[in-house]
């Protein structure tokens, strides 16, 4: 019985040794920020409410987005995400719609709006990209980001970031998720 337990607080140690590894990861890719170098930014998509309202943690992303074409005029922006089975409409067009709104010129930005993952969206953005262009910037929210740029590398793309905030409601449970999501992304790739 003595060696069942000892076998278990081993595991357990194992398991909570990981976890905050996986969460140094998370962290340690912010250090890697976007100085406007990069000719395109890839911004992930994300939910979108009925009537195309963007969910905070995209609308999140989207003004971080805002702040940084504005101060980067050359830079054009590829916005990305297909509609979902509980969207009306894809993501990418909302997305599209809420920089254009802002003042983001129309010319400046690129539609990929098929995709329905993360690797897709990065996977189908390089589709939109120049042949000569392998490295971009990822805007999506902090907790994220890790993995965005482990599955940028995987279609062959070389990435900077730039963090939006996560909303304090669903942080705690985005980071426990995202954490499986790169064990995912080590093991297979997606």
């Amino acid at each position: 019985m003595k060696r069942v337990i000892f076998a278990l607080l081993i595991i357990i140690l194992i398991l909570i040794l990981i976890y905050f590894w996986l969460g140094k990861e998370m962290d340690a890719v912010l250090k890697n920020e976007a100085d406007g170098t990069n000719e395109y930014v890839v911004i992930l998509g994300a939910k979108v409410k009925p009537g195309g309202i963007p969910s905070l943690s995209l609308k999140n992303r989207l003004d971080v987005a805002l702040d940084y074409l504005r101060k980067h005029p050359s830079v054009k922006a590829i916005v990305t995400g297909g509609q979902g089975a509980d969207e009306d409409r894809t993501e990418a067009s909302v997305m599209a719609a809420y920089l254009i709104e802002h003042g983001i010129d129309q010319n400046r930005i690129m539609l990929e709006d098929q995709s329905t993952s993360t690797y897709e969206n990065l996977l189908f953005a390089k589709e939109l990209l120049p042949e000569d262009v392998t490295n971009i910037t990822i805007i999506s929210n902090d907790f994220h980001l890790k993995r965005a740029v482990i599955l940028a590398n995987k279609v062959g793309l070389q990435a900077d970031v730039l963090a939006a905030p996560t909303p304090k409601s669903v942080n705690t449970k985005s980071r426990i998720r995202e954490r499986l999501a790169l064990i995912k992304a080590y093991v297979k790739g997606q």
